[in-house]
């Protein structure tokens, strides 16, 4: 069979991954061959599996959640390590705003379905607030960062290259880390039958993940200058960005599924999905093999 996998520009590893021959050396082996598939929202990962479009995806935390909350049946087949210096809430540096509690009646500016909802949500949580009604969430554009400097918004979850460019030229400082509220991993999934049915081509993914992520960690200007020439930015931010992220891909366990359950329960606590989900359900059946 011919193995499609998304990709899009939020998922480092996928990223990187489609840029080399890893997985098609991988599924060599079993007789297999994959193609790439590209899309600009990891959001729509999980529609994509059920359409039968990808195969294998990977987004954050989010978006297999949303997926499960949507009917979508989704397996976990990997998880990167946390992702601690991957992201943080930025308010402009003379904000009046120290703590989760004064985000309350606060216009937020992040990428909504994300994992940023899951640290907004769960940030807000913790401070007694909620997600839905306390603060004014807006979806974060290119002009997120001009708007917090010209003080018209007031916080906004960075990422990446932007984060580091946002620190660099100053006037705004970090209200919270990521690590502080949540871990933060790239989440990696496929659609059931595969899952199930071809348990050995899922491991075969996930070793590409790995190799992948080796090629990352040990060529990280190489990284940078493929990411800054195709997304835009500047290479040294790319490169500082990229060197901070882990790069090492680890098993699905029960306590990453005791935090999705977690920021689940937020999320329907919250209203951001529809119906309560049990995040244990997307794992691969009884007597099915894991990858």
């Amino acid at each position: 069979m011919t193995v499609t996998i998304g990709v899009h520009h939020s998922n480092p590893t996928l990223y990187h991954l489609s840029r080399l021959d890893y997985a098609q050396e991988e599924l060599a082996s079993l007789g297999e061959t994959a193609v790439f598939h590209r899309y600009t929202d990891g959001v729509r990962t999980g529609p994509l599996l059920t359409e039968g479009v990808i195969d294998f995806g990977g987004t954050g935390s989010t978006p297999p959640i949303t997926a499960q909350a949507a009917g979508h049946d989704i397996v976990y087949t990997a998880v990167s390590a946390p992702r601690p210096d991957h992201g943080a809430l930025l308010v402009p540096a003379d904000s009046p705003l120290r703590t989760a509690a004064d985000l309350k009646g606060a216009t937020v500016h992040l990428a909504i379905g994300s994992w940023q909802t899951h640290l907004v949500a769960k940030l807000l949580d913790g401070a007694g607030l909620s997600y839905a009604t306390d603060i004014t969430a807006v979806r974060s554009d290119e002009d997120s960062e001009h708007r917090l400097r010209a003080r018209e918004i007031d916080a906004w979850v960075a990422q990446g290259p932007q984060l580091v460019a946002a620190l660099r030229t100053g006037e705004v400082r970090v209200l919270v880390p990521t690590a502080d509220v949540i871990t933060d991993r790239s989440v990696f999934f496929a659609r059931r039958d595969l899952a199930e049915q071809r348990p050995e081509i899922v491991a075969a993914l996930v070793r590409a993940l790995r190799r992948a992520d080796d090629w990352a960690r040990t060529h990280p200007r190489e990284a940078a200058e493929t990411a800054a020439g195709d997304q835009g930015g500047a290479v040294a931010d790319w490169e500082t960005a990229l060197k901070a992220l882990p790069w090492r891909i680890e098993d699905v366990t029960d306590a990453f599924l005791a935090e999705q359950q977690e920021a689940a329960d937020i999320f329907a606590r919250t209203g951001f999905i529809e119906r309560p989900v049990t995040v244990a359900d997307a794992v691969a059946r009884a007597g099915q093999a894991r990858p």
